[in-house]
Formats: C-alpha cells, structure tokens, sequence
C-alpha cells in the first residue's frame, strides 16, 4: 500500500470483529497512513459528522450518507463503500466534488443467490408457519406443499447474482426466463420481455439495482400480469416493488405468496408498515449479504480499492 499521510476512516465496523478490525488498522498504519475504526454503528448525521468531518477516506456499508453529512467533511476525497448498492450515498454530490467513489462489487454473490433459493422454498413448504405451529403442539395438518422442480422462475436483473439464481434453480429442474436491460448469452437461460416474464413465470425473483428507471418495477399492473398461484421473491431492494400494491396482491389473492429481505427503509421497520399485516408473506430483516464468508470478501475488497485508489489505477468506480 502507497503512503500518502491520508487520514481513514471506518465510521461503522462493517461487521467485521474486533481482532479483524485491528489486523486492518495495524496494516494501514504500517505503511504511514492514519487510521480511526470506529466499533459501534451510529446513523445519526450529527455522529456521522463528528467521526468523518476530517478524513480523507471513508468506509461505511449501508448507513445513508447525505448531502449534509458530505458537505461538512470537507477533506473527504475517497469513500470504499462496503456494499454493492450506492443508493444511499448522495453521488451527485460526490461527482459534483470530485469524491471517488467504489463499490464491494460481487463480495455477495454467493450469499443472496442461496438465501434467495432459501425463501423460495420457504414459501412453497411453509416453512415458518410449520416451525411455529409444531412449537404450539400441532401437527401436519394443512401443510400441502409445493415442489420448486419443473416449475418456470422469472428473473428481473440478471447481473452476476441472478445468473447465480439461473444456475442454482437449473439443478432444481426449473425452466429460467430473465429480464434485463442488456440481454445476455447464459446457458439455460430464455431471455424475453418483462410481460411474457410475469405471465409465465411461476416465481419472480427480483435482483436489479434500484434506479430510477427499476423504482416500482412491480407495481399494480405488474401483478395483474401474474398467475394467482406466483410467488414474489424480493433480494434486491425495497423500493423497486411498491409496497401498497404488494399488500393488496397478496391480500387480495391476487398472488400466491411473496418473501422479501428489503423494504422503503431499513429494519427495525415502524408498526405502521403495510407489509406487516400482509396474508402469505415471509419478511426477513435484510439479511441476504450476510454471512461469514461474504463480511471477509467484502472487507478485502473495501482495503483493495483503497490501495488500488491510492496507486492511482482505482477499481470498482462508480461513475
């Protein structure tokens, strides 16, 4: 690693330990760079202020980052997001300021491919109704599954994570349509209109990064679209469904049944969220990127887009 004097900054821990967090900050400062890792996560901007107003470079994975966080930090010439999603950084700001930004790109793959695989059976088994009737003393009755194999699995976004989706439901004997803005060549793989996609597809698994344009992608004319007996399967992020038509789908029968790990907001989510009174809904906590293994890719890739940045042949840019 090149030493510049730059000041770094991990303003949260990025799920990463104690003893894994000092091996980093005991590197950094080897080669002549300062270091402050913070170990708690706060999202508040007054504390995000306080911990990044004079760093040169900024870790941080999901908290969002305003225009106001950005705008006292007057330093800042670098952030290595430690997530693949940028959505919450203010990147007109950033462009505006000649702040680089990278990503963690692809240090998930693995992870939300197999929990989506995980929440499809969830809801074809009905796994968590089962776990907690049998807690409650019941019994099997009621319990008619389905099968994953033979059936068609739609996917919206086929980037790197949902090709790995493509692959995985090709073991389980599924026929795989997908959607996406640039059509590609994988093996197996039928690529169509989103409109044939959702009248076909037995399951719509839903992996594209939240843009403008992919902002209620699923909406109310998408679930007209829908077989009654579809299930949604949202990994991606919470804004490309919109959550109203969600509820009245799924309340309405109108699909069979939904699992998703992300929503308008982070969890914890407020009581008065629509979703938590939807019928045949699995809601998970966000959890998809997290595992053991993708946490200690990400953190390589976090430290390698600072040392390529400072060797000055950045990678993982977003422009």
């Amino acid at each position: 690693m090149s030493s510049f004097n730059m000041k770094v900054t991990f303003v949260e821990p990025i799920g990463l330990s104690s003893n894994e967090l000092d091996e980093i900050k005991e590197k950094y400062e080897t080669s002549g760079n300062e270091i402050v890792i913070y170990k708690d996560r706060k999202e508040d901007e007054e504390t995000l202020i306080e911990r990044a107003k004079d760093t040169d470079i900024m870790i941080v994975s999901n908290i969002k980052i305003s225009r106001n966080v950005l705008e006292k930090c007057t330093n800042l010439k670098m952030i290595s997001v430690a997530f693949t999603g940028v959505d919450h950084i203010d990147m007109d700001y950033c462009r505006e300021h000649d702040i680089v930004v990278c990503n963690a790109a692809g240090f998930s793959n693995d992870s939300v491919a197999e929990l989506t695989i995980n929440m499809i059976l969830s809801v074809y088994r009905n796994t968590v109704k089962a776990d907690a009737i049998t807690r409650n003393g019941g019994d099997m009755k009621g319990f008619l599954g389905t099968e994953l194999s033979g059936k068609t699995i739609g996917i919206i976004g086929c980037g790197k994570i949902g090709t790995r989706v493509a692959q995985i439901c090709q073991a389980f004997n599924c026929k795989v349509l997908a959607y996406n803005r640039n059509p590609k060549n994988i093996h197996g793989v039928k690529f169509t209109s989103k409109e044939e996609l959702l009248k076909q597809s037995d399951i719509i698994s839903l992996h594209t990064p939240l843009t403008e344009e992919s902002r209620n992608i699923i909406g109310k004319e998408e679930f007209e679209l829908m077989k009654e007996s579809a299930i949604l399967i949202n990994t991606a992020r919470g804004p490309v469904v919109n959550s109203q038509d969600l509820f009245d789908a799924l309340n309405s029968g109108k699909i069979a049944g939904a699992a998703t790990d992300v929503y308008d907001c982070e969890p914890p989510l407020k009581e008065d969220n629509i979703l938590l009174k939807a019928p045949n809904l699995i809601m998970l906590p966000h959890i998809a990127y997290a595992t053991k293994e993708a946490f200690k890719k990400r953190a390589s890739i976090v430290c390698e887009n600072i040392h390529y940045w400072l060797a000055e042949c950045p990678r993982n840019l977003i422009e």
